[in-house]
């Protein structure tokens, strides 16, 4: 551990949208609410004043495009770890770290900043990625991408920690939640009159969420009571939910699946709903939707993969069944569809086990204190 006020720049492409992005803000509000100084360096977006008025400085670079513009950026970046005396250089992603590596390696050893470098996906194998395992201390944001890691990269022992990423638990409470808002929520998406239990799939339009895969499986369970939304922005992909709205009416479930649209009160819609679905059908680095989903006390029927084998307990808080397996998954949703009771007592032990394991404080918490150990700890010698 160390004493004093630690200096940290933390970089990554752009402050536009999406999970990354959003736990360098957690990151950085809470670093300087623990009074160190926070710094990022990005090519800025929409997130940046969030990002500013919580106390982090911004610094504006295109530091994530895959042309030598990026690497033109070297000699002003290792101008300001020098001036900034930057401690911890959190490099975020692969482009960002192949520009802030070489800055950062040609300072004077005496004053380099330690690097910390973090796995947010299941990304590809070979050299470009492979950036991503220089730093001193690694961060996999899940045991899964650590064994990838591992498996893929050959990196063992101390310098891979797993910190997992988390909820908001100041958003994601029950107790938060005006019971208007999901009244209100239920008019707009038209539910009032719908067939419950409500089995909500939240995520973008996209193959890899797995929406033809649920539709596959709410097809051999359509003689049961429910009511399925397809939560996201059709707009991204209109070209697909046109497509699944096709195959809904072909597979007979005209009525049962309600494409909800974009959501901006996503606790209002875990709260109307009885069942969250994750059908990703490749694995998801962490899945912090599921985990939100478990706070607001709403047990996740999942694919066994990725980051649901550490965030979802089979039986306890959830179901998980193998992605390639229409019955399987068929199965499990009868089985939380035909059991109230069962699906709410899920729901009670799975609030307890995010709110012990998965939230943004013991996120941060843990990252600070691998910043705090890093520093201490004596340099590798070349």
């Amino acid at each position: 551990m160390v004493a004093g006020t630690l200096t940290i720049v933390q970089m990554l492409p752009e402050l536009i949208t999406g999970g990354v992005e959003r736990g360098t803000l957690e990151i950085g509000a809470f670093l300087v609410k623990k009074g160190h100084r926070s710094i990022v360096v990005s090519n800025g977006g929409p997130m940046v004043d969030e990002l500013v008025q919580n106390g982090s400085k911004h610094i504006t670079l295109p530091v994530g495009y895959k042309t030598p513009r990026s690497f033109f950026c070297i000699p002003r970046l290792r101008r300001l770890f020098v001036q900034e005396k930057v401690d911890i250089l959190h490099l975020r992603s692969r482009v960002p770290a192949w520009v802030g590596l070489p800055a950062a390696k040609t300072i004077n050893k005496k004053i380099q900043p330690r690097i910390v470098t973090t796995f947010h996906g299941f990304y590809s194998i070979n050299p470009y990625s492979a950036v991503m395992t220089k730093g001193e201390r690694v961060i996999a944001v899940s045991r899964p991408i650590k064994d990838h890691i591992r498996e893929k990269y050959g990196v063992f022992g101390d310098r891979v920690k797993t910190i997992n990423r988390g909820f908001d638990a100041s958003r994601f409470d029950p107790g938060l939640v005006n019971p208007k808002q999901v009244s209100d929520l239920k008019k707009k998406w038209s539910l009032v009159n719908k067939k419950s239990p409500f089995m909500m799939l939240p995520g973008r339009f996209t193959k890899l969420k797995g929406h033809m895969l649920f539709l596959s499986a709410l097809e051999k369970i359509k003689h049961l009571s429910w009511t399925a939304i397809f939560v996201g922005d059709e707009n991204e992909k209109p070209e697909y939910a046109v497509l699944l709205k096709k195959e809904t009416l072909k597979r007979g479930l005209e009525g049962r699946v309600v494409f909800a649209g974009h959501c901006n009160d996503m606790p209002a819609a875990f709260m109307l709903s009885d069942i969250m679905v994750s059908a990703s059908i490749h694995p998801e680095s962490f899945g912090r939707v599921a985990v939100e989903s478990q706070a607001m006390g709403v047990p996740v029927v999942a694919t066994a993969l990725g980051g649901s084998l550490e965030t979802i307990i089979p039986g306890e808080t959830g179901w998980l069944f193998p992605h390639t397996d229409i019955d399987a998954f068929a199965k499990v949703l009868a089985e939380a569809v035909a059991d109230q009771e069962k699906r709410q007592s899920m729901g009670r032990q799975a609030k307890v086990w995010v709110g012990k394991n998965f939230t943004t404080q013991l996120m941060c918490e843990r990252t600070l204190m691998l910043y705090e150990d890093l520093v201490a700890a004596p340099r590798k010698q070349s």
